[in-house]
């Protein structure tokens, strides 16, 4: 079993996990395609770009060399935004001399081709690649302050799932495994664009009322179109479902949440994008969701409205009018 991982992606969440990776004895390389970033790293033994005060654990090194983080581990974790995840993969790929072990932390769809992840981790890497992905209610900052937090792991591998129980798992970051690798990847990348509705609802000054039915009437939803892309059921009343969805529609750390409130108060997109300056991952997840959902014949309404106020300059007022306009029909 591997004692050894390496980290793909240097921004909060990446950093987040080298750091608890390391903090578990565990020797971890973050990579970053940003050399001047890493350098900074390097020299600050934090990233104060995106987590200041983290120190980082004498087990945790920084690169932007890709080839010495994947010559480094077999266990390679992504944590790059989804839109990069495709080209990140087409880098490695020359550099891999082993049967790959391929987990991910990202969330979201392949902004190219609406695929998720594992089809587009396959597409690029061929189907021997073992994979995981890593999904649930984690907010990076917490994580890197060691404050208790649980998520889930999804594969059909028992030993990647060990490895990375081993490389993670401690008192105060607890482990769920799953086999349901399509409904975890669904349930990650959905729960962003529900986030951008409960903002915007917010932000347009309606109560708890309102944004408790958006989290419940979207956590439908997300389900339906995770069963009929091959999901289970079960799995959205988990940590990569629920938990991950009253997380990011309740908490100002959320990203999403936030640029649905700037919405909501009256920004447009760039704007309301330019004051959160970093990646909003629910701003593609609503194309995308909503292009699997006219393909496959899901109903997602709610969906479907943050899709028109993102990409038709739909007025937010009347797309929750919209969505109260609706007939009247049975909850289940």
């Amino acid at each position: 079993m591997s004692s050894a991982i390496s980290i793909l992606g240097a921004g909060s969440w990446g950093t987040a996990l080298a750091i608890l990776a390391a903090r578990n004895g565990c020797d971890t390389l973050l990579w970053g395609h940003n050399r001047q970033h890493i350098e900074m790293l390097g020299q600050a033994g934090e990233n104060r770009r995106y987590l200041p005060g983290c120190k980082f654990p004498d087990k945790l090194r920084v690169t932007a060399d890709l080839p010495e983080a994947i010559g480094a581990s077999p266990l390679l974790l992504v944590t790059v935004p989804s839109h990069a995840f495709r080209n990140t993969l087409l880098q490695i790929r020359p550099f891999l001399n082993h049967t790959p072990q391929i987990a991910w932390a990202t969330k979201g769809f392949d902004g190219e081709s609406g695929l998720l992840l594992s089809e587009v981790v396959y597409d690029v890497l061929g189907g021997d690649v073992s994979t995981a992905v890593l999904a649930g209610p984690t907010f990076a900052a917490e994580v890197a302050a060691g404050l208790p937090t649980a998520i889930t792991i999804a594969s059909t591998t028992e030993s990647l799932v060990a490895q990375l129980t081993a490389v993670l798992h401690n008192q105060r970051f607890r482990t769920y495994t799953s086999t349901d690798i399509v409904g975890v990847q669904v349930g990650g990348a959905g729960k962003n664009v529900l986030a951008i509705a409960a903002g915007i609802a917010d932000g347009l000054g309606f109560g708890a009322n309102t944004r408790a039915a958006l989290i419940t009437r979207g956590l439908t939803e997300i389900t339906r179109l995770g069963v009929k892309l091959g999901g289970q059921a079960d799995t959205f009343m988990g940590l990569a479902g629920l938990g991950d969805l009253i997380l990011t529609c309740t908490d100002n750390q959320s990203r999403n949440r936030r640029f649905g409130l700037a919405l909501g108060q009256g920004r447009n997109r760039r704007q309301a994008a330019a004051e959160i300056a970093q990646e909003i991952e629910g701003i593609s997840a609503a194309r995308e969701a909503y292009r699997l959902s006219q393909k496959n014949q899901v109903e997602m309404p709610i969906t479907e409205q943050v899709y028109n106020v993102l990409f038709n300059q739909l007025d937010p007022k009347q797309a929750v009018n919209n969505l109260l306009a609706r007939d009247q029909k049975a909850e289940v």
